[in-house]
């Protein structure tokens, strides 16, 4: 049942807010909102106010806020003209489409830096794990419990750090300073390099030691502004993943198979709601990003493709004609239909493989 109502919430929460922001920036641009729905299909509950019928709708996979004129040659009462979205100037228009994505970017924003500040930075400390056998570490004396105090004469204060000296050795000696039971050690240790795969299943080389952290945490508290920036980093970064994903996928270099729709994101919420809140918020943010990054993605259908004829507009100086608008936004509605029907192919496949887990 946690899986189920983690799901509901955190894709809820996602789509009023990219809605949130069409509606908004169309009502400051004097546009008239018809209908604010979450979900798809027949209308469950709602209320109507101020022109706007606000609902609830039976299909819970997306959403949408239909506006006055908003479909190509679609007819419009000579007195809806000035409330006509297909009338305002074409920098409204991109204003409006553009708010969704935007609105989704600012949530994982938000959502991160009150992370931050509220539950801190969990950081785990330099305290050693295992240690790997006939690795570098081992060979020059590094034993489980051992606590890195330094490294070339540096302080390090989390394992990130430790991980970085060793990574940008280049296979150069590096001296540890330990702290073992109480007692200072200096050990020269000469980095090993290693082919690995990374999250895309290219291979690159990375400097091991041998050496695993213990998974001693502490939680370090951040200061308002230095969260800003910790903030912007990790909504950043989480776009250049979603990016680099469809990219790598686009190539052919990570594999179909991966993509993952509404019943994994449910498992996933799931599992993230059981470890508390704050991994499920650290989830929602990133599948914020997530939802920006494939709305603008130039398919006809999504926020992507119309900025795509829009911004075509505003260079030419003249609309892309109705009947190209047409015509790619059914093919794209059609390759939406193929692809969602791929992911949930692959869902049901991954769930019957787990054995329903």
């Amino acid at each position: 049942m946690i899986t189920v109502i983690s799901a509901f919430v955190v894709l809820g929460v996602l789509i009023f807010v990219h809605e949130l922001g069409h509606f908004l920036v169309a009502k400051l641009a004097g546009v008239g909102v018809n209908t604010f729905s979450l979900g798809f299909g027949p209308r469950l509950i709602g209320f109507k106010h101020g022109g706007t019928d606000y609902r609830l709708s039976a299909i819970p996979l997306g959403g949408f806020v239909r506006m006055v004129g908003e479909h190509p040659g679609e007819e419009i009462d000579p007195a809806d003209i000035p409330r006509s979205f297909s009338h305002k100037p074409v920098g409204w228009r991109l204003a409006i489409v553009a708010a969704g994505p935007f609105c989704n970017v600012i949530f994982a924003l938000l959502t991160y830096y009150l992370l931050l500040m509220v539950w801190g930075l969990p950081t785990m400390t330099t305290l050693v794990g295992e240690v790997i056998k006939d690795q570098p570490a081992a060979l020059a004396g590094v034993q489980g419990g051992d606590r890195v105090l330094a490294i070339n004469g540096q302080p390090v204060e989390h394992w990130g750090e430790v991980a970085s000296a060793v990574q940008g050795s280049k296979g150069q000696p590096i001296q540890f300073l330990l702290d073992r039971r109480g007692r200072q050690v200096s050990l020269a240790v000469r980095p090993q390099a290693q082919e690995v795969k990374d999250i895309f299943g290219e291979e690159r080389q990375v400097f091991r030691v041998g050496i695993k952290a213990s998974g001693e945490t502490i939680v370090k508290p951040v200061r308002v502004f230095e969260a800003v920036g910790m903030a912007l980093n990790r909504t950043y970064l989480a776009g250049e993943i979603i990016v680099v994903s469809v990219v790598k996928l686009a190539q052919r270099k990570v594999s179909a198979d991966t993509l993952g729709g509404p019943i994994l994101i449910a498992q996933v919420a799931g599992e993230a709601a059981r470890q508390g809140i704050p991994p499920l918020m650290d989830l929602a943010a990133l599948l914020s990003v997530n939802l920006a990054v494939l709305n603008l993605l130039p398919i006809p259908a999504l926020d992507g493709g119309h900025l795509f004829f829009f911004l075509v507009e505003a260079i030419t100086r003249r609309p892309v004609s109705i009947s190209v608008r047409e015509k790619a936004q059914q093919v794209g509605v059609a390759l939406l239909i193929m692809l969602m029907a791929f992911i949930f192919y692959n869902d049901i496949a991954r769930l019957v493989a787990g054995g329903g887990q």
